[in-house]
């Protein structure tokens, strides 16, 4: 259930309060936008799916149970357009880019810096290897640094489903990045 100050918030947004919508947003767009990019591997696609999340939301409010967390409901929002999306764009053939922001690798001219963005991208790439539900047990876990049990809300499964895909991800993931841990040659 929201704390008071949100279901006060959610109850004027309802009423056409546009303020209390654009705070209910400004509270939630990082994760939003976080959970997004951990699907979508890209900047702009994150940005639009973060933002249709948000329109949808406003266009749903009227049927949002209240028993509910907002920042859960708008989760699982953005988790159905993101993947949405990686489907339309596996159906066309389009090949997934998932590393860091090539803008900020280039305005560094620090090794060190640039050797942290390379280690960033590669965890990156291991990440979206995972098959699709543990990828998302991971982004909402660790990443995004929910509960299991809004993860299973938000996926829509059991606490233990998430636990089996949690322990599974991670454990692929310590399979693929192992060779970080050992230092230069």
């Amino acid at each position: 259930m929201p704390d008071a100050d949100e279901q006060l918030l959610i109850s004027r947004a309802r009423k056409g309060s546009q303020e209390a919508f654009r705070v209910l947003v400004e509270r939630h767009m990082k994760h939003a936008y976080n959970v997004a990019f951990g699907f979508v591997g890209n900047h702009e696609d994150a940005a639009d799916v973060a933002q249709e999340a948000f329109v949808r939301a406003h266009r749903g409010l009227p049927s949002f149970r209240e028993e509910a967390e907002f920042g859960t409901w708008i989760h699982r929002i953005v988790f159905n357009l993101a993947m949405n999306l990686v489907k339309k764009k596996r159906a066309r053939g389009e090949r997934e880019v998932h590393t860091a922001d090539p803008a900020a690798q280039d305005a560094s001219g620090d090794g060190e810096n640039n050797q942290g963005e390379d280690v960033r991208g590669k965890i990156e790439r291991a990440l979206h290897e995972l098959p699709t539900l543990q990828r998302a047990v991971v982004i909402l876990r660790h990443m995004d640094g929910l509960s299991t049990k809004q993860v299973s809300r938000i996926l829509r499964c059991s606490e233990g489903t998430v636990k089996t895909h949690l322990f599974r991800g991670l454990r692929k993931l310590r399979t693929k990045l192992e060779y970080l841990q050992e230092g230069p040659a």
